[in-house]
């Protein structure tokens, strides 16, 4: 009975799935304009905020071919990219030490293999990462494991978690050995900006100094405090929730080598191991306040509130990393990627595009992206052309939808599916998540291929969302269908409706299932 109504679930599924397809290109296709429309190419109008004008201003030379504003995770991997292309590069980085961040401490599969594509799998080396192999999920005392499928790739490929900061720093020096690439501490101050074209940055370096540098393509990676997004795209950051982090000491996980994810009240709860002796602890609040650290509230809600929720293996250490005090939290951001195209400027990681942390997928995306631009900078050997470049890389914003909507669509879905409701409708599409996930084989390698970033497929996320919510309908009809759970199962479908589609929307229906359409898609680099 549990195959036949899989199977009737996942048949009405993509039949419902090719029906919205059609209403939504229908629509997308009214509103679409010629190509280049609305962009305003080569109008001051494009950059309107922190840009410093440099009309009459002379320059002979420029000071590098690229100029990278930050050096994390995107802008280094960026700067060692570009620099092995043969592009003289200028990394403007704010602090030049060792970052020390709660998150970006997960690499999937995905990003892994993107990391070996550009050369950088050695900078998860001698930094005592971690290999991860799957998630551990945990529900009310009932738990499950969800292997991602590896038994086609190579015996290294596998996740990472490790100290975000040390990863940097090691994309750092790889990045400063190229003789073409320099790293300089400074923090930017403005765009350099002439007739709606950026010509530059103007920083101040560590001793205090305002220096202009010119470069035919400034590419911003300043991260999720971005100064500088408002001037290159539509910023409209949302605040779902905050981490509180600690890090638990010298205890074991259930599931080694995997990440657990306990489906707490009221949202979840992430840990997984970042060195051979430290597991990270990541507790979601929702909204943007969090309890006070200081008169001690915060404590108080993670040991009697919190720590009831999970696994009896951490909860002792976790009491004792609540007692040692060392708590830190972080607003997590999303953000949909919507560019102004701006002739000589590009953004990219999370100034560009952000999502909940849950899935652990920017790092995957920002390397995924970074492979785009590669490829689509490879044939051109000048870069000077700036309005003709800039219609060009609008490729790269189409290029990159499928893998990045698809990841970002699953973290935005996952996290409002995995969160606690006093809705029953809600309740009862959690716990057919969990329960389909449960199932293993394809019901389990479908989700876990999407989430470690090997086989991001819009389609295949919609197929999986709504088999969980057809098979949630399933649970409540058998054996015997009631008034009261058809018209809860009814309001499920429409709640997975309401949870799905405003993400999708916002990535852009077009561009994430249908690329191919977009005259962009096509574009041909310049030619001189």
């Amino acid at each position: 009975m549990a195959e036949q109504l899989l199977i009737a679930s996942v048949f009405a599924s993509v039949v419902g799935i090719i029906l919205i397809y059609a209403f939504f290109l229908t629509k997308s296709v009214r509103k679409v304009h010629p190509a280049g429309a609305g962009n305003n190419y080569g109008k001051p109008s494009s950059v309107t905020t922190k840009t410093v004008s440099v009309t009459g201003e002379c320059k002979s030379e420029d000071d590098a071919d690229v100029i990278i504003v930050g050096a994390g995770v995107a802008g280094a991997a960026l700067a060692h990219t570009l620099g092995k292309d043969g592009r003289t590069v200028l990394v403007i980085e704010r602090d030049l030490t060792e970052p020390d961040r709660i998150v970006g401490e997960l690499l999937q599969p995905g990003g892994y293999l993107k990391l070996i594509e550009l050369g950088l799998e050695d900078c998860v080396e001698h930094i005592d990462a971690q290999r991860v192999f799957g998630y551990a999920l945990f529900k009310y005392g009932r738990h499950t494991q969800i292997s991602y499928p590896l038994e086609n790739l190579h015996a290294d490929v596998a996740g990472r978690s490790f100290h975000n900061g040390r990863f940097i720093q090691r994309m750092r020096e790889k990045a400063s050995l190229l003789p073409n690439v320099k790293l300089e501490q400074g923090t930017v101050s403005s765009l350099l900006e002439d007739n709606g074209t950026i010509k530059g940055v103007m920083y101040k370096t560590k001793t205090g100094e305002l220096v202009k540098a010119y470069a035919p393509l400034s590419i911003v990676c300043d991260g999720c405090f971005s100064n500088l997004r408002s001037s290159l795209c539509k910023s409209q950051v949302d605040v779902p929730s905050c981490f509180v982090g600690l890090i638990l000491e010298n205890c074991q996980l259930p599931y080694e080598n995997h990440g657990h994810v306990v489906l707490a009240d009221p949202s979840p709860i992430l840990f997984y191991r970042i060195s051979s002796t430290e597991i990270r602890c990541l507790v979601d609040v929702p909204g943007q306040k969090v309890p006070s650290l200081s008169n001690g509230d915060m404590s108080k809600y993670l040991k009697s509130f919190v720590a009831p929720q999970i696994p009896l293996e951490l909860q002792e250490a976790f009491v004792a990393a609540v007692d040692k005090g060392n708590m830190r939290t972080m607003p997590n951001r999303s953000m949909t990627a919507a560019p102004h195209p701006t002739p000589g400027a590009l953004l990219m990681g999370d100034a560009f595009n952000m999502r909940h942390p849950l899935t652990g997928g920017g790092m995957t995306v920002a390397l995924s992206d970074i492979v785009v631009l590669r490829n689509l900078l490879k044939p051109l050997h000048d870069l000077h052309d700036s309005l003709t470049l800039c219609k060009y890389l609008e490729s790269f914003y189409t290029l990159r939808k499928p893998v990045a909507s698809t990841i970002n669509t699953l973290a935005g879905a996952l996290y409002k599916v995995f969160s606690a409701s006093p809705d029953e409708a809600r309740q009862e599409m959690r716990e057919a998540c969990f329960d389909y996930l449960s199932l293993g084989g394809v019901f389990s390698n479908g989700p876990i291929c999407l989430l470690s970033g090997l086989n991001p497929q819009p389609s295949s996320l919609v197929v999986h969302f709504f088999a969980v919510a057809i098979y949630g309908v399933g649970r409540l009809l058998i054996p015997f269908p009631s008034p009261k759970r058809l018209w809860i199962g009814a309001r499920l479908i429409s709640g997975a409706s309401g949870i799905i589609y405003p993400i999708i929307k916002a990535e852009g229906v077009r561009q994430m299932f249908f690329p191919a359409t977009v005259p962009a898609y096509y574009r041909a680099p310049p030619t001189r």
